[in-house]
């Protein structure tokens, strides 16, 4: 144990007249502000209008791309890391380094597993339609309650494989994330890498 002792009051004053005065706010919240809406009746009608909408878009948007199956178990603090063979090495390494920016994000934290696969399977589906090029993916690394291992984390590695306009994804950086959240990197439709 530390024998040390809180500073005194007019020192905790002055230091907060000084944050003050330089136009420090207190922040509001702890989370980042992935784009994604409040679970409210009208977002979960616009989620259910945007499914309607790119499964009606054609073949390449079709529903249920990924798998519900065994999936391979990921430890929470693991670095996740996919390529396709074929993308280059220097915008590989510039999604490793956080340096293409992301567009669009998806926090998949309080969703059961099936949640989050069809929330997932929409969010690409939307990006896709949209443009995107790289998005951002918040999975968590909690464990499971009845598993000994993350499972939306091991399940969105397995996932991400399996989506047919994902170039390549990987763990974020300490600062969006770390090895809670994912770089996504898609497909430009109609384009190659």
């Amino acid at each position: 144990m530390s024998d040390r002792q809180p500073p005194p009051d007019d020192e905790i004053s002055a230091f907060r007249q000084a944050l003050q005065q330089a136009g420090v706010r207190r922040i509001s919240s702890n989370r980042a502000d992935t784009g994604k809406p409040a679970q409210g009746r009208a977002s979960l009608d616009a989620a259910a209008a945007r499914r309607a909408a790119a499964v009606s878009a054609g073949d390449e948007v079709a529903a249920g791309r990924t798998s519900d199956g065994r999936v391979e178990p990921v430890r929470p603090s693991e670095y996740l890391d996919f390529a396709l063979p074929d993308l280059p090495y220097r915008t590989r390494s510039q999604l490793k380094r956080g340096q293409i920016s992301w567009e669009g994000g998806l926090d998949l934290h309080g969703y059961t597993l099936e949640q989050a696969r069809q929330e997932l399977e929409s969010f690409l589906r939307d990006a896709l339609l949209a443009g995107q090029r790289c998005v951002i993916v918040v999975h968590g690394k909690a464990w499971g309650a009845t598993a000994d291992y993350p499972v939306i984390k091991s399940h969105v590695n397995t996932w991400l494989r399996e989506w047919p306009s994902v170039l390549a994804f990987c763990s974020a950086t300490d600062a969006e994330g770390g090895t809670g959240a994912v770089y996504v990197l898609l497909r430009r439709r109609g384009r190659t890498p």
